[in-house]
């Protein structure tokens, strides 16, 4: 093995500018690689389908593209510098840039001594990249099988769900304004727990939903750390003007597909049919991102596939969801901002445009840990800085973030309460056994 070749011995942690860094390292070294043999396995796997499909070249490009991702594989397993990006495609500049500028901090950027977030995310887009390069196979999803199977997997789930939803909605009309606001929250916590179905934490491994999440909420309670719900009510009630009735608009930025769009998909149902919001806006990744991701396909798909439930509910579920897009009551959006690294206090002047298409909303959920890294710009806060501090200025709209705990960063919590934490359960902040609701109005200090 040449020199350049041997796999960097193990670093002691370190802080860059108070973002999360090298911490990070035997997850970049374990969890990362895995899912990279993953993407290589699952492409190798469907040789004969790019055969069918396109001959000789569909071949070609499926060798070709594995010999780019097990060069990625070794990169990151020996921890080589951060290479641009070459594809040429819309926002490889914008990737680029954001490179030159980790390169002003720091030389060299490399896969072991960067910013956590950053590298997660370029492993995604490098994936891409080799696909992209590599036609007539550019547009396969790696990801679409697993996707695919845990919204299987979790059929009773859904049935459940679905089959609750339109006992709420056939007896809206008799809810009172505190029954109405009792299955707000129970659906704002099933879209919350709903989280904990992600296939990249698990490295693409079964993480499916199987008991009714209805039946499951009051075990739960105990463990949100922090619960803003009738905060975000308030803002929902408050939004409502008489004198432009029909107007309140929910964006929810979607994190997993499978089981948690399921139940996100459910509670923006529930908000148009109780007359909460008006209009909901999707916002999900316009690529495959992070495993289990959202897509417009994965939108469109789950749609359907529970429009052909053989199941009553379920599939009376999915034609609703399917009048509601027609209708434009739901619409689809993606943006290239929310597959690039760069922290959402960074939106206002690197993507202007979805900045204020944001400022539309009476309020965005934000689902997902991703989402809330992106928030908070994935740093070593304090437990006890406030979720206003976090976000750096980032208010295009009253928000809240819907988040189960899946990394090394967390603010807004009382006095003691993650050292507490800390000494009852280590792992709290990775473990995904604990959730927060946290609300932010730029309207008011929280």
């Amino acid at each position: 093995m040449m020199a350049a070749d041997r796999a960097v011995p193990e670093v002691p942690l370190s802080l860059s500018a108070n973002v999360v860094g090298s911490f990070a390292y035997l997850t970049i070294r374990d969890r990362l690689p895995t899912i990279l043999t993953k993407v290589i396995d699952t492409i190798h796997r469907n040789k004969n389908k790019f055969f069918e499909e396109y001959g000789e070249e569909g071949v070609q490009a499926e060798k070709a593209t594995i010999s780019l991702l097990s060069k990625l594989r070794n990169e990151l397993q020996t921890d080589k510098t951060v290479l641009l990006l070459t594809d040429g495609l819309a926002d490889a500049d914008s990737w680029n840039q954001y490179l030159r500028r980790q390169q002003d901090q720091q030389d060299p950027v490399s896969w072991f001594r960067s910013q956590w977030l950053y590298v997660e995310c370029y492993m995604y887009r490098r994936i891409q990249e080799a696909l992209w390069l590599n036609p007539p196979i550019s547009d396969f999803d790696v990801f679409n099988e697993g996707k695919t199977q845990s919204f299987f997997e979790s059929q009773q789930a859904v049935i459940a769900l679905c089959t609750y939803l339109q006992d709420v909605n056939t007896n809206m009309g008799k809810l009172s304004k505190d029954q109405l606001q009792e299955q707000f929250h129970k659906l704002l916590q099933v879209s919350l727990w709903g989280n904990k179905c992600d296939l990249s934490i698990s490295a693409g491994q079964e993480n499916s939903q199987k008991a009714s999440p209805i039946d499951s909420l009051s075990n739960l309670q105990p463990f949100i750390l922090v619960d803003n719900s009738d905060m975000v009510l308030s803002a929902l009630v408050s939004a409502q003007k008489p004198e432009q009735p029909g107007k309140t608009r929910v964006d929810i930025v979607l994190d997993n597909a499978g089981f948690e769009l399921v139940t996100d998909l459910v509670l923006a149902d529930f908000l148009v049919t109780s007359g909460l919001a008006h209009k909901v806006c999707f916002h999900g990744k316009s690529i495959p991102w992070f495993v289990s991701d959202v897509t417009a396909n994965d939108f469109r798909w789950t749609i359907r596939q529970t429009m052909a439930a053989n199941h009553k509910w379920m599939s009376k579920s999915g034609y609703e969801w399917q009048s509601y897009v027609r209708e434009g009551v739901w619409s689809y959006h993606d943006h290239p901002f929310w597959t690039l690294p760069h922290e959402f206090c960074d939106m206002p002047v690197d993507a202007p445009d979805l900045y204020a298409t944001l400022q539309g909303a009476d309020l965005i959920l934000f689902k997902g840990d991703l989402n809330y890294r992106k928030l908070t710009g994935d740093r070593y806060w304090d437990h006890t800085i406030s979720f206003n501090t976090a976000l750096r200025g980032f208010g295009p709209a009253p928000l809240c973030s819907l988040r189960t705990l899946k990394a090394n960063v967390q603010v807004g919590l009382q006095p003691g309460q993650g050292e507490k934490l800390s000494s009852k359960d280590p792992d709290w902040m990775t473990n995904g056994k604990y959730a927060v609701i946290q609300f932010h109005s730029p309207h008011s200090e929280q």
